[in-house]
Protein backbone atom coordinates (compact mmCIF):
# COMPACT_ATOMS: atom_id res chain seq x y z
CA UNK A 1 0.00 0.00 0.00
CA UNK A 2 1.32 3.79 -0.67
CA UNK A 3 3.53 4.94 2.05
CA UNK A 4 4.76 7.91 1.00
CA UNK A 5 1.75 9.86 2.24
CA UNK A 6 2.54 9.37 5.59
CA UNK A 7 2.63 12.13 7.62
CA UNK A 8 5.81 11.99 10.56
CA UNK A 9 5.93 10.21 13.49
CA UNK A 10 7.94 12.30 14.90
CA UNK A 11 5.89 15.15 15.97
CA UNK A 12 6.17 16.38 19.77
CA UNK A 13 3.51 14.80 21.98
CA UNK A 14 2.77 11.72 19.80
CA UNK A 15 4.59 9.47 21.95
CA UNK A 16 2.74 10.30 25.23
CA UNK A 17 -0.13 9.71 23.33
CA UNK A 18 0.35 6.49 22.60
CA UNK A 19 1.56 5.53 26.32
CA UNK A 20 -0.56 5.28 29.15
CA UNK A 21 -3.79 6.90 29.11
CA UNK A 22 -3.30 7.69 25.11
CA UNK A 23 -3.54 3.78 24.35
CA UNK A 24 -6.99 4.01 24.08
CA UNK A 25 -7.42 6.50 21.70
CA UNK A 26 -4.78 5.11 19.61
CA UNK A 27 -6.95 1.74 19.45
CA UNK A 28 -9.83 3.90 18.71
CA UNK A 29 -7.85 5.55 15.89
CA UNK A 30 -6.77 2.16 14.78
CA UNK A 31 -10.26 0.77 14.27
CA UNK A 32 -11.49 4.23 12.34
CA UNK A 33 -8.64 4.11 10.09
CA UNK A 34 -9.33 0.07 9.72
CA UNK A 35 -13.32 0.69 9.04
CA UNK A 36 -12.00 3.28 6.65
CA UNK A 37 -9.51 1.48 4.38
CA UNK A 38 -11.93 -1.40 4.45
CA UNK A 39 -14.78 0.39 2.95
CA UNK A 40 -13.18 1.55 0.25
CA UNK A 41 -11.82 -2.12 -0.57
CA UNK A 42 -15.47 -3.71 0.14
CA UNK A 43 -16.46 -1.12 -2.71
CA UNK A 44 -14.12 -1.95 -5.02
CA UNK A 45 -15.77 -5.54 -5.10
CA UNK A 46 -19.12 -5.59 -3.15
CA UNK A 47 -20.73 -4.24 -6.72
CA UNK A 48 -19.70 -7.05 -8.44
CA UNK A 49 -22.28 -9.36 -7.97
CA UNK A 50 -24.77 -6.95 -7.88
CA UNK A 51 -24.49 -5.56 -11.21
CA UNK A 52 -27.29 -7.54 -13.52
CA UNK A 53 -29.85 -6.39 -10.57
CA UNK A 54 -28.96 -3.08 -11.17
CA UNK A 55 -28.45 -3.29 -14.97
CA UNK A 56 -32.16 -4.56 -14.97
CA UNK A 57 -33.26 -1.91 -12.74
CA UNK A 58 -32.19 1.04 -14.87
CA UNK A 59 -32.38 -1.23 -18.21
CA UNK A 60 -28.80 -0.56 -19.16
CA UNK A 61 -26.56 -3.07 -20.92
CA UNK A 62 -23.10 -4.52 -20.37
CA UNK A 63 -21.54 -1.05 -20.98
CA UNK A 64 -23.32 0.26 -18.53
CA UNK A 65 -22.99 -2.29 -15.88
CA UNK A 66 -18.87 -1.71 -17.03
CA UNK A 67 -19.49 2.21 -16.07
CA UNK A 68 -20.67 1.57 -12.49
CA UNK A 69 -17.43 -0.61 -11.47
CA UNK A 70 -14.81 1.50 -13.68
CA UNK A 71 -16.07 4.83 -12.51
CA UNK A 72 -15.17 4.10 -8.93
CA UNK A 73 -12.32 2.42 -9.38
CA UNK A 74 -10.64 4.41 -12.44
CA UNK A 75 -11.30 7.85 -9.90
CA UNK A 76 -9.79 5.98 -7.26
CA UNK A 77 -6.66 4.95 -9.00
CA UNK A 78 -5.79 7.89 -10.93
CA UNK A 79 -6.65 10.85 -7.40
CA UNK A 80 -4.11 7.86 -5.97
CA UNK A 81 -1.50 9.93 -7.62
CA UNK A 82 -1.68 12.87 -5.48
CA UNK A 83 -4.41 12.76 -2.53
CA UNK A 84 -1.07 11.23 -0.28
CA UNK A 85 0.19 15.07 -1.13
CA UNK A 86 -2.90 16.54 -0.07
CA UNK A 87 -3.34 14.37 3.00
CA UNK A 88 0.11 15.97 4.44
CA UNK A 89 -1.05 19.63 3.26
CA UNK A 90 -4.20 19.31 4.77
CA UNK A 91 -3.26 16.97 7.74
CA UNK A 92 -4.17 13.37 7.92
CA UNK A 93 -7.04 13.95 10.34
CA UNK A 94 -8.28 16.47 9.14
CA UNK A 95 -8.05 14.80 4.90
CA UNK A 96 -8.96 11.40 6.63
CA UNK A 97 -12.75 12.84 8.28
CA UNK A 98 -13.46 15.23 4.93
CA UNK A 99 -12.73 11.82 3.03
CA UNK A 100 -14.87 9.20 5.25
CA UNK A 101 -17.46 12.45 4.97
CA UNK A 102 -17.85 12.61 1.48
CA UNK A 103 -17.28 9.13 0.98
CA UNK A 104 -20.86 8.40 3.12
CA UNK A 105 -22.78 11.24 1.26
CA UNK A 106 -21.68 9.77 -1.95
CA UNK A 107 -22.95 6.32 -0.93
CA UNK A 108 -26.43 7.97 0.03
CA UNK A 109 -26.70 9.30 -3.19
CA UNK A 110 -25.59 5.83 -4.85
CA UNK A 111 -28.25 4.35 -3.18
CA UNK A 112 -31.23 7.14 -3.72
CA UNK A 113 -30.04 7.47 -7.86
CA UNK A 114 -32.77 7.76 -9.85
CA UNK A 115 -30.81 6.90 -13.23
CA UNK A 116 -27.62 5.61 -14.06
CA UNK A 117 -26.12 8.39 -15.18
CA UNK A 118 -26.76 9.54 -11.39
CA UNK A 119 -25.80 6.32 -9.53
CA UNK A 120 -22.52 6.59 -11.73
CA UNK A 121 -21.63 10.01 -10.93
CA UNK A 122 -21.99 9.23 -7.26
CA UNK A 123 -19.56 6.51 -7.94
CA UNK A 124 -16.95 8.94 -9.55
CA UNK A 125 -17.65 10.69 -6.06
CA UNK A 126 -16.89 7.59 -4.07
CA UNK A 127 -13.73 6.97 -5.75
CA UNK A 128 -12.05 10.78 -4.89
CA UNK A 129 -13.10 10.10 -2.03
CA UNK A 130 -11.83 6.51 -1.26
CA UNK A 131 -8.42 8.14 -2.98
CA UNK A 132 -8.09 10.77 0.11
CA UNK A 133 -9.26 8.24 2.98
CA UNK A 134 -6.77 5.11 1.71
CA UNK A 135 -3.53 7.33 2.21
CA UNK A 136 -4.85 9.06 5.37
CA UNK A 137 -6.04 6.19 6.63
CA UNK A 138 -2.33 4.48 7.03
CA UNK A 139 -0.98 8.17 8.12
CA UNK A 140 -3.03 8.32 11.20
CA UNK A 141 -1.91 4.53 11.45
CA UNK A 142 1.54 5.70 11.84
CA UNK A 143 1.28 8.54 14.18
CA UNK A 144 -1.20 6.66 16.44
CA UNK A 145 1.90 4.06 17.19
CA UNK A 146 5.25 5.75 17.28
CA UNK A 147 6.81 2.19 18.64
CA UNK A 148 8.15 0.07 15.74
CA UNK A 149 7.00 -3.38 17.13
CA UNK A 150 2.95 -2.34 18.14
CA UNK A 151 3.03 -0.03 14.74
CA UNK A 152 3.99 -3.34 12.89
CA UNK A 153 1.03 -4.67 14.39
CA UNK A 154 -1.29 -2.20 14.03
CA UNK A 155 0.24 -1.43 10.38
CA UNK A 156 -0.79 -5.69 9.79
CA UNK A 157 -4.59 -5.35 11.44
CA UNK A 158 -4.59 -2.44 8.69
CA UNK A 159 -4.17 -4.40 5.51
CA UNK A 160 -5.78 -7.30 6.97
CA UNK A 161 -9.09 -5.06 7.14
CA UNK A 162 -8.59 -4.53 3.72
CA UNK A 163 -8.03 -8.42 2.48
CA UNK A 164 -10.60 -9.22 4.82
CA UNK A 165 -13.48 -6.58 3.21
CA UNK A 166 -12.31 -7.75 -0.60
CA UNK A 167 -12.59 -11.49 0.63
CA UNK A 168 -16.54 -10.62 2.18
CA UNK A 169 -17.65 -8.03 -0.65
CA UNK A 170 -19.13 -10.60 -3.35
CA UNK A 171 -20.51 -12.44 -0.24
CA UNK A 172 -21.60 -9.25 1.32
CA UNK A 173 -22.73 -8.11 -2.16
CA UNK A 174 -25.11 -11.03 -2.53
CA UNK A 175 -26.60 -11.04 0.34
CA UNK A 176 -27.53 -7.39 0.40
CA UNK A 177 -28.85 -7.57 -2.90
CA UNK A 178 -30.84 -10.09 -2.17
CA UNK A 179 -32.29 -9.05 1.09
CA UNK A 180 -32.81 -5.50 0.40
CA UNK A 181 -31.73 -4.91 -3.42
CA UNK A 182 -28.98 -3.50 -5.32
CA UNK A 183 -29.71 -0.20 -3.21
CA UNK A 184 -28.94 -2.12 0.09
CA UNK A 185 -24.93 -2.21 -0.92
CA UNK A 186 -24.51 1.31 -0.52
CA UNK A 187 -26.77 2.54 2.50
CA UNK A 188 -24.90 -0.23 4.15
CA UNK A 189 -22.08 2.23 4.34
CA UNK A 190 -24.05 5.28 6.25
CA UNK A 191 -23.64 3.89 9.30
CA UNK A 192 -19.73 2.58 8.93
CA UNK A 193 -19.21 6.28 7.73
CA UNK A 194 -20.55 7.90 10.92
CA UNK A 195 -19.02 5.65 13.46
CA UNK A 196 -15.60 6.40 11.91
CA UNK A 197 -16.67 10.05 12.15
CA UNK A 198 -17.68 9.94 16.00
CA UNK A 199 -14.26 7.58 16.57
CA UNK A 200 -12.18 10.43 15.07
CA UNK A 201 -13.51 12.92 17.60
CA UNK A 202 -10.64 11.43 19.98
CA UNK A 203 -8.19 11.10 17.10
CA UNK A 204 -5.09 12.86 17.59
CA UNK A 205 -4.54 15.97 15.14
CA UNK A 206 -1.99 15.69 12.42
CA UNK A 207 0.11 18.55 11.69
CA UNK A 208 -0.07 19.99 8.10
CA UNK A 209 3.33 20.01 6.32
CA UNK A 210 4.05 21.49 2.61
CA UNK A 211 4.01 18.88 0.25
CA UNK A 212 3.91 19.37 -4.14
CA UNK A 213 1.45 19.21 -6.11
CA UNK A 214 1.59 17.99 -9.31
CA UNK A 215 -1.96 19.28 -10.48
CA UNK A 216 -1.14 19.53 -14.32
CA UNK A 217 -0.02 15.76 -14.45
CA UNK A 218 -2.77 15.18 -12.04
CA UNK A 219 -5.60 16.08 -14.81
CA UNK A 220 -3.93 15.40 -17.93
CA UNK A 221 -3.32 11.57 -16.27
CA UNK A 222 -7.27 11.32 -15.52
CA UNK A 223 -8.59 12.76 -18.83
CA UNK A 224 -6.24 10.11 -20.33
CA UNK A 225 -7.28 7.10 -18.26
CA UNK A 226 -11.21 8.69 -18.38
CA UNK A 227 -11.25 8.88 -22.37
CA UNK A 228 -9.28 5.44 -22.85
CA UNK A 229 -12.11 3.64 -20.21
CA UNK A 230 -14.85 5.60 -22.70
CA UNK A 231 -13.17 4.45 -26.02
CA UNK A 232 -13.11 0.80 -24.91
CA UNK A 233 -16.43 0.81 -23.30
CA UNK A 234 -18.75 2.67 -25.76
CA UNK A 235 -17.08 2.06 -29.17
CA UNK A 236 -18.01 3.62 -32.13
CA UNK A 237 -17.44 6.99 -33.59
CA UNK A 238 -17.33 8.36 -30.25
CA UNK A 239 -15.03 5.59 -28.80
CA UNK A 240 -12.57 6.73 -31.77
CA UNK A 241 -12.46 10.67 -31.22
CA UNK A 242 -12.03 9.09 -27.19
CA UNK A 243 -9.33 7.14 -28.32
CA UNK A 244 -7.93 10.19 -29.57
CA UNK A 245 -8.13 12.41 -26.87
CA UNK A 246 -6.36 9.85 -24.30
CA UNK A 247 -3.52 9.39 -27.09
CA UNK A 248 -2.56 13.50 -26.27
CA UNK A 249 -3.88 13.26 -22.75
CA UNK A 250 -1.49 10.66 -22.38
CA UNK A 251 1.24 12.48 -24.74
CA UNK A 252 1.10 15.84 -22.44
CA UNK A 253 1.07 13.32 -19.31
CA UNK A 254 4.89 12.03 -20.44
CA UNK A 255 5.60 15.65 -21.77
CA UNK A 256 4.52 17.06 -17.96
CA UNK A 257 5.85 14.72 -15.76
CA UNK A 258 9.69 14.79 -17.52
CA UNK A 259 9.97 18.37 -16.58
CA UNK A 260 8.29 18.70 -13.12
CA UNK A 261 10.57 19.16 -10.41
CA UNK A 262 7.88 16.77 -8.40
CA UNK A 263 6.00 14.94 -10.83
CA UNK A 264 3.17 12.66 -9.15
CA UNK A 265 4.67 9.69 -11.24
CA UNK A 266 8.82 10.08 -11.56
CA UNK A 267 9.43 8.76 -14.74
CA UNK A 268 13.09 7.72 -13.94
CA UNK A 269 12.04 5.08 -11.61
CA UNK A 270 10.87 3.18 -14.57
CA UNK A 271 14.78 2.95 -15.77
CA UNK A 272 15.45 0.47 -13.16
CA UNK A 273 14.27 -2.90 -14.78
CA UNK A 274 13.19 -3.96 -11.34
CA UNK A 275 10.60 -1.76 -10.51
CA UNK A 276 9.12 -1.87 -14.51
CA UNK A 277 9.29 -5.80 -14.18
CA UNK A 278 7.63 -5.19 -10.97
CA UNK A 279 4.66 -2.91 -12.23
CA UNK A 280 3.97 -4.97 -14.94
CA UNK A 281 3.47 -8.25 -12.76
CA UNK A 282 1.14 -6.15 -10.80
CA UNK A 283 -0.96 -5.04 -13.90
CA UNK A 284 -1.35 -8.14 -15.12
CA UNK A 285 -2.66 -9.92 -11.74
CA UNK A 286 -5.06 -7.36 -11.32
CA UNK A 287 -6.75 -7.97 -14.52
CA UNK A 288 -6.52 -11.14 -14.26
CA UNK A 289 -7.91 -11.31 -10.63
CA UNK A 290 -10.67 -7.76 -10.85
CA UNK A 291 -11.71 -9.07 -14.42
CA UNK A 292 -12.21 -12.04 -13.36
CA UNK A 293 -14.63 -11.59 -10.48
CA UNK A 294 -16.44 -9.20 -13.01
CA UNK A 295 -16.47 -11.78 -15.71
CA UNK A 296 -17.70 -14.54 -13.21
CA UNK A 297 -20.11 -12.35 -11.57
CA UNK A 298 -22.05 -11.76 -14.52
CA UNK A 299 -21.69 -15.67 -15.72
CA UNK A 300 -23.16 -17.03 -12.67
CA UNK A 301 -26.32 -14.75 -13.16
CA UNK A 302 -26.49 -14.46 -16.54
CA UNK A 303 -25.61 -17.39 -18.14
CA UNK A 304 -26.39 -20.14 -15.73
CA UNK A 305 -29.34 -18.14 -14.05
CA UNK A 306 -28.48 -18.45 -10.13
CA UNK A 307 -29.43 -15.72 -7.53
CA UNK A 308 -27.38 -13.12 -6.66
CA UNK A 309 -26.82 -14.55 -2.99
CA UNK A 310 -25.57 -18.08 -4.93
CA UNK A 311 -23.63 -16.07 -6.74
CA UNK A 312 -21.97 -14.29 -4.23
CA UNK A 313 -21.65 -17.64 -2.22
CA UNK A 314 -19.56 -19.24 -5.11
CA UNK A 315 -17.00 -16.98 -4.64
CA UNK A 316 -16.24 -17.37 -1.25
CA UNK A 317 -13.64 -20.61 -1.83
CA UNK A 318 -11.49 -17.92 -3.94
CA UNK A 319 -11.83 -14.64 -2.18
CA UNK A 320 -11.67 -16.66 1.39
CA UNK A 321 -7.87 -18.03 0.90
CA UNK A 322 -6.45 -14.15 -0.08
CA UNK A 323 -6.05 -13.34 3.50
CA UNK A 324 -3.96 -16.19 4.53
CA UNK A 325 -2.29 -16.75 1.49
CA UNK A 326 -0.85 -12.87 1.60
CA UNK A 327 0.45 -13.75 4.83
CA UNK A 328 2.28 -16.83 4.21
CA UNK A 329 3.61 -15.40 1.19
CA UNK A 330 4.51 -12.15 3.19
CA UNK A 331 6.44 -15.17 5.31
CA UNK A 332 7.93 -17.22 2.74
CA UNK A 333 9.41 -13.24 0.91
CA UNK A 334 10.64 -13.03 4.50
CA UNK A 335 12.34 -16.57 4.47
CA UNK A 336 13.63 -16.95 1.17
CA UNK A 337 13.09 -13.45 -0.46
CA UNK A 338 10.82 -12.51 -3.30
CA UNK A 339 12.16 -15.24 -5.59
CA UNK A 340 10.16 -18.29 -4.49
CA UNK A 341 6.76 -17.23 -4.28
CA UNK A 342 6.62 -14.95 -7.05
CA UNK A 343 7.96 -17.72 -9.39
CA UNK A 344 5.48 -20.64 -7.84
CA UNK A 345 2.60 -17.67 -7.79
CA UNK A 346 2.43 -16.62 -11.09
CA UNK A 347 2.52 -20.07 -12.60
CA UNK A 348 -0.70 -21.32 -10.40
CA UNK A 349 -2.41 -18.34 -11.54
CA UNK A 350 -1.96 -19.07 -15.23
CA UNK A 351 -2.87 -22.90 -14.80
CA UNK A 352 -5.80 -21.50 -12.53
CA UNK A 353 -6.72 -19.13 -15.73
CA UNK A 354 -6.35 -22.10 -18.69
CA UNK A 355 -8.64 -24.72 -16.24
CA UNK A 356 -11.44 -22.07 -16.61
CA UNK A 357 -11.18 -22.35 -20.86
CA UNK A 358 -12.96 -25.51 -20.22
CA UNK A 359 -16.42 -24.24 -18.35
CA UNK A 360 -19.56 -23.89 -20.24
CA UNK A 361 -22.80 -22.94 -19.18
CA UNK A 362 -23.32 -26.40 -18.24
CA UNK A 363 -20.12 -26.36 -15.85
CA UNK A 364 -21.69 -27.27 -12.23
CA UNK A 365 -21.20 -23.98 -10.10
CA UNK A 366 -19.51 -25.60 -7.62
CA UNK A 367 -16.90 -27.04 -9.74
CA UNK A 368 -17.10 -23.79 -11.69
CA UNK A 369 -15.99 -22.11 -7.88
CA UNK A 370 -13.29 -24.52 -7.10
CA UNK A 371 -11.42 -24.10 -10.13
CA UNK A 372 -11.25 -19.97 -9.53
CA UNK A 373 -9.13 -21.37 -6.33
CA UNK A 374 -5.92 -21.32 -7.96
CA UNK A 375 -6.47 -17.99 -9.78
CA UNK A 376 -7.11 -16.47 -6.42
CA UNK A 377 -4.16 -18.31 -4.57
CA UNK A 378 -1.42 -17.53 -7.15
CA UNK A 379 -2.42 -13.69 -7.55
CA UNK A 380 -2.35 -14.02 -3.56
CA UNK A 381 1.28 -15.56 -3.52
CA UNK A 382 2.60 -13.09 -6.08
CA UNK A 383 1.80 -9.27 -4.65
CA UNK A 384 3.49 -9.44 -1.72
CA UNK A 385 7.04 -10.92 -3.18
CA UNK A 386 6.56 -8.62 -6.11
CA UNK A 387 5.90 -5.82 -3.83
CA UNK A 388 8.87 -6.01 -1.51
CA UNK A 389 11.12 -7.02 -4.80
CA UNK A 390 10.13 -3.19 -5.57
CA UNK A 391 10.50 -1.26 -2.64
CA UNK A 392 14.06 -3.34 -2.45
CA UNK A 393 15.22 -1.89 -5.71
CA UNK A 394 14.67 1.89 -5.01
CA UNK A 395 16.09 4.01 -1.92
CA UNK A 396 14.01 4.32 1.18
CA UNK A 397 13.59 7.83 0.61
CA UNK A 398 11.53 6.79 -3.07
CA UNK A 399 9.84 3.79 -1.16
CA UNK A 400 6.39 5.07 -0.02
CA UNK A 401 6.26 6.73 -3.77
CA UNK A 402 7.19 3.88 -5.66
CA UNK A 403 4.49 1.95 -3.78
CA UNK A 404 2.41 4.53 -4.49
CA UNK A 405 3.00 4.24 -8.39
CA UNK A 406 2.59 0.37 -7.81
CA UNK A 407 -0.89 0.42 -5.82
CA UNK A 408 -1.88 3.05 -8.77
CA UNK A 409 -1.11 1.07 -11.64
CA UNK A 410 -2.86 -1.70 -10.10
CA UNK A 411 -6.09 -0.18 -9.64
CA UNK A 412 -5.60 1.52 -13.27
CA UNK A 413 -4.97 -2.00 -15.10
CA UNK A 414 -7.90 -4.04 -12.91
CA UNK A 415 -10.20 -1.18 -14.16
CA UNK A 416 -9.24 -1.28 -17.86
CA UNK A 417 -9.39 -5.47 -17.53
CA UNK A 418 -13.08 -5.04 -16.79
CA UNK A 419 -13.45 -2.58 -19.55
CA UNK A 420 -11.89 -4.50 -22.26
CA UNK A 421 -13.25 -8.09 -21.58
CA UNK A 422 -16.78 -6.35 -20.62
CA UNK A 423 -16.87 -5.43 -24.23
CA UNK A 424 -15.71 -8.93 -25.02
CA UNK A 425 -18.52 -10.50 -23.29
CA UNK A 426 -21.18 -8.35 -24.68
CA UNK A 427 -20.51 -9.41 -28.14
CA UNK A 428 -21.06 -13.26 -27.21
CA UNK A 429 -20.21 -14.35 -23.35
CA UNK A 430 -18.83 -17.94 -23.69
CA UNK A 431 -16.42 -16.91 -26.61
CA UNK A 432 -15.82 -13.19 -24.52
CA UNK A 433 -14.79 -14.99 -21.77
CA UNK A 434 -12.93 -17.62 -22.98
CA UNK A 435 -10.57 -14.50 -24.76
CA UNK A 436 -10.63 -12.40 -21.63
CA UNK A 437 -8.64 -16.02 -19.60
CA UNK A 438 -6.39 -16.48 -22.72
CA UNK A 439 -5.52 -12.79 -22.91
CA UNK A 440 -5.07 -13.05 -18.92
CA UNK A 441 -3.01 -15.65 -19.20
CA UNK A 442 -1.10 -15.00 -21.71
CA UNK A 443 0.07 -11.18 -19.83
CA UNK A 444 1.39 -13.19 -16.63
CA UNK A 445 3.09 -15.32 -18.79
CA UNK A 446 5.32 -12.64 -20.16
CA UNK A 447 5.42 -10.97 -16.90
CA UNK A 448 6.34 -14.46 -15.29
CA UNK A 449 9.62 -14.37 -17.75
CA UNK A 450 10.11 -11.37 -16.73
CA UNK A 451 10.33 -12.14 -13.17
CA UNK A 452 11.99 -15.30 -13.83
CA UNK A 453 15.10 -13.16 -15.50
CA UNK A 454 15.22 -10.41 -12.70
CA UNK A 455 14.98 -13.13 -10.11
CA UNK A 456 17.91 -15.05 -11.50
CA UNK A 457 19.64 -11.55 -11.46
CA UNK A 458 19.46 -11.26 -8.36
CA UNK A 459 20.55 -14.64 -7.16
CA UNK A 460 23.94 -14.52 -9.51
CA UNK A 461 24.27 -11.12 -7.63
CA UNK A 462 23.77 -12.93 -4.12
Amino acid sequence: MPTNQMSRSSEPGLEQRESGAGRPAAALTLTASLLGFALTCLDASVVNVALPTIGSSFGTGMSGQQWVVDAYTLAFAALMLSTGAFSDRAGASRAYALGTAVFTLASMVCGLAPNLPSLIGARVVQGVAAAVVLPASLALVRQAYTEPARRARAVAAWAAGGSLAVALGPVAGGALTTAWGWRGIFFVNLPVGAAILVLLVRAPRSRPRPAPLDLPGQLTAVVALAALAFAVIEGGTAGHVSLAVAVAAGAAFLWIESRQAHPVVPLGLFRDRTVATTVAAGSAVSVAFYSMVFVFSLFFQQVQHHSALYSGLLFLPMTGLIAVTNVAAGKLTGRYGPRLPMLVGQPVAVAGLLALLTVDADTPPVLVSLLLVPLALGCALTVPPLTTAMLDAVPAERAGLAAGVLNAARQVSGGLGIAVFGALVADGFEAGMRLSLAASAALLTVTYVLSFRLAGRAARRA
